[in-house]
């Protein structure tokens, strides 16, 4: 990769001086860039994500860049804007960020229309201690030259969310069948099938696993497990005319969610649980959930709260939240012909495969201060900060200098991601398209298991139905991509 870099150095030079053009010189360019003053401060506007926000990172972030770079004429600011701005809309006009830290999919589709500036990324504190693997998910490939446009920060995939201390007590003699330490539950979908049914006929009031099933990415085991894709691939690039979830046995993914989302509650077919999942753990409502490793502080503050409401003392709160609260990946084994409801001794198995990506800094092309960007990312991914980042947010971080001390959980993920486990968000604009189609049919097959009780037939008790319903997802998805190539 780094041979790739320096061929293309020229390259990048020139893109910078082109990032630009056609707009006219007359055009804004950006949130918090207008000229200053000769005594004025470089003022830098920063997007962050909202739960980095939340938490206070931010606020820290901002603190501790303003506080080392104060003698050198930069200052950083919050953007004051909604995490999934629109740079492309907003940018042109003068109201994008200077920075903004995203998700792949986001920084990339807006790389492949210039609105991301290309990088010099050996150029960065944090180059040589991250993978290649971080490195490619914001490579963008130019009539035959490479780009990177954004820096890593941390690896996603939906991890399981759970509260040791509501483990059941006989985990070990009922629910570990191979003796392994590892709840059988944790390790494959049936047994976490049985154990939420299990729940629900003990206590009606309680669940087991619970996810917002119209979710791809949170939900995405039950889409990706069975030889189904998101996009393929034409000469090595990613080719978003060939759409694939109906591809392979993905009828049998659409049907195991369809029969989990009978042991949920109706909140399965929207974002119900996605926005209640934090207290609903907490309070001992699920035993498990879906989310990504940097929502962990958003679990632990609410377990804490919790505990606080019993009657504790607020440290002791948080270090018993701390110690019980537990994030693992989900389980590895999905029953081949997607029925959940059968004794996992005698099962045929599938790999489970998730959606992943990987969170960064981007630098708008609508910027006057490239250079003072590029310190602030420089600042932002440094050791010291990812290792704050962590420590607050809980995340899988890319540096592997700091992963090394903040815990395994960033190695685990990359560990997934070489062996398939993990399907990385394509870095193409395309892939917004995915994202209502599929939301739309999973939410309505999570829904089918509810029309009974509100005197409306099933929808989806065929496999010939539920293959249509996949067959309507890649139409949809294509006919979106087709309609704005247009």
């Amino acid at each position: 990769m780094k041979q790739i870099i320096r061929m293309t150095a020229l390259a990048l030079a020139l893109l910078l001086l082109c990032a630009g053009c056609g707009r006219g010189s007359s055009a804004p360019t950006g949130a918090g860039t207008a000229p200053v003053g000769p005594s004025e401060p470089i003022v830098l506007h920063i997007l962050e994500n909202d739960t980095a926000k939340a938490e206070g990172y931010l606020d820290a972030l901002i603190a501790a860049f303003n506080e080392a770079y104060a003698g050198k004429g930069i200052q950083a600011v919050d953007a004051n804007m909604d995490e999934y701005t629109d740079l492309a809309l907003n940018g042109p006009y003068g109201y994008g960020p200077d920075v903004l830290y995203q998700a792949n999919d986001q920084l990339m589709k807006y790389a492949e229309d210039r609105h991301i500036l290309p990088l010099a990324i050996e150029e960065l504190d944090c180059y040589e201690s991250t993978p290649e693997a971080a490195w490619d998910a914001f490579r963008l490939s130019v009539d035959g030259s490479v780009y990177f446009c954004g820096v890593p920060v941390n690896i996603q995939e939906p991890m399981l969310f759970y509260r040791e201390d509501m483990m059941p007590e006989n985990w070990q003699a009922e629910w570990d069948d191979d003796q392994n330490g590892t709840a059988d539950f944790f390790e494959n979908w049936c047994d976490l099938y049985a154990y939420s049914a299990s729940i629900r006929e003990s206590d009606p009031a309680r669940y087991g696993f619970m996810a917002s099933l119209n979710n791809l990415y949170l939900a995405s085991p039950f889409m990706l497990s069975y030889g189904s894709y998101i996009f393929g691939e034409k000469d090595g690039a990613v080719d978003p005319s060939d759409v694939g979830f109906s591809a392979g046995n993905a009828v049998n993914g659409l049907s195991a969610l369809r029969q989990f989302a009978a042991l949920m509650n109706e909140g399965c077919i929207d974002d119900t649980i996605t926005l209640n999942r934090y207290e609903k753990l907490a309070d001992g409502s699920y035993f498990c959930t879906v989310s990504t490793p940097d929502t962990y502080s958003l679990f632990v503050g609410n377990l804490a709260n919790h505990y606080m409401g019993e009657g504790m003392g607020e440290d002791e709160a948080r270090a018993r939240a701390e110690a019980n609260l537990k994030m693992i990946e989900l389980p590895a084994k999905m029953p081949a012909d997607g029925d959940l409801s059968q004794d996992s001794a005698g099962a045929q198995w599938v790999d489970t495969v998730v959606m992943g990506g990987v969170n960064g800094y981007g630098i708008s092309s609508y910027t006057k201060h490239r250079e003072a960007c590029m310190e602030f990312v420089d600042f932002a991914t440094g050791y010291e900060m990812i290792q704050t980042r962590v420590e607050m947010l809980g995340i899988a971080p890319t540096r592997q200098d700091v992963a090394q001390v903040s815990g395994d959980t960033a190695d685990m993920i990359f560990d997934s991601l070489a062996s398939g486990r993990i399907c990385l968000m394509p870095s193409v604009k395309a892939v917004d398209q995915i994202w209502t189609p599929t939301q739309t049919v999973m939410g309505d097959v999570a829904k089918d298991p509810f029309r009974a009780a509100q005197g409306e037939p099933q929808k989806y008790g065929t496999t010939e139905a539920l293959q249509a319903a996949l067959e309507t997802i890649d139409k949809n998805v294509y006919d979106a991509i087709h309609t704005l190539a247009g």
